[in-house]
């Protein structure tokens, strides 16, 4: 998966095609929550035998603690609708460092032959890695944790995004105080103090203003996804930056566009760029294809 481009202009995006449903809320067996389960923030990419992964957060499922897992689908074509439901893929685990049903919003790059999950354990941003990017193993730090980096006591640091920027890894994230951060790492092991990179302006400034921030390069602007509304109503601002450090911290200098979707995930794939996105009623998710057009 490729989430950068080489336009040199100033564009912004525009969903450009019907949506198609993928997923759908799925039945989780013993641990199925009813009608209040929501498949929610996710992550898309292609695994080595060319197959599309879909892992999402499932919250308010009857598993405990805080009440989220994950759930795997795949496909062979990123477009067809209703992908195969594969189940139950990972649960939080308290020994790793990881909160009890705390698992939040995975996101999966392949670095060579190495696939990288990043997630939130509730208390900590972790890290799993995969050969074949279906089977995941947490990669443990000194202290046998799966936890990369905190953000302080009660935060809950979450939906991490990550980028390269030069021979620097930029890791970006939000948590309970409506900022969207940013840490950066050469290894992916030791990671820098956290920076806040975009704060309310018209996005708001309450705990849900800077949701799944989610990064797009082209040529050389960074553009940032970020969401504040999620049901019935979504919302998505989008901003766009010569310095993937700033994006506006109570401004909107940098603000370009909001788009009617929540959580989403841009894939470029074969040159074309698709947006994936949560259903507005919380109970699937779905994609369209995506466009760039100059401003």
């Amino acid at each position: 998966m490729r989430t950068f481009g080489n336009s040199e202009k100033k564009e912004i995006p525009v969903i450009d095609s019907a949506w198609r449903t993928i997923i759908e809320n799925p039945n989780l067996g013993k641990f199925d929550g009813g009608e209040q389960q929501e498949p929610v923030d996710f992550a898309i990419w292609q695994a080595a035998n060319g197959m599309w992964q879909l892992w999402s957060c499932i919250r308010k499922a009857n598993c405990g603690g805080m009440t989220r897992l994950f759930y795997r689908w795949e496909s062979a074509n990123l477009m067809k609708e209703m992908w195969e439901s594969t189940g139950i893929v990972m649960q939080a685990d308290p020994k790793f460092g990881e909160r009890e049903g705390g698992l939040q919003a995975p996101y999966v790059l392949r670095i060579g032959n190495l696939y990288y999950m990043f997630y939130g354990g509730w208390d900590a941003i972790c890290l799993a890695t995969s050969k074949d990017g279906i089977t995941f193993k947490r990669r443990l730090n000194a202290s046998g944790q799966s936890t990369i980096f905190s953000n302080g006591k009660d935060s809950n640091p979450r939906d991490p995004m990550v980028i390269q920027v030069d021979h620097y890894w930029y890791c970006y994230y939000t948590s309970n105080e409506g900022r969207d951060y940013c840490r950066t790492s050469e290894d992916m092991a030791e990671w820098s103090k956290s920076r806040v990179v975009a704060f309310a302006g018209q996005a708001g400034r309450v705990k849900s203003s800077a949701e799944c921030p989610f990064i797009v390069t082209r040529g050389p602007y960074y553009y940032l996804f970020r969401t504040q509304h999620y049901r019935d109503n979504p919302q998505t601002s989008v901003y766009r930056s010569e310095d993937p450090m700033d994006f506006g911290i109570n401004n909107d200098k940098y603000f370009v566009c909001s788009l009617p979707v929540a959580a989403p995930e841009i894939v470029l794939y074969e040159e074309q760029y698709y947006i994936a996105a949560l259903l507005p009623n919380l109970k699937g998710i779905r994609i369209a294809e995506l466009k760039w057009v100059q401003e």
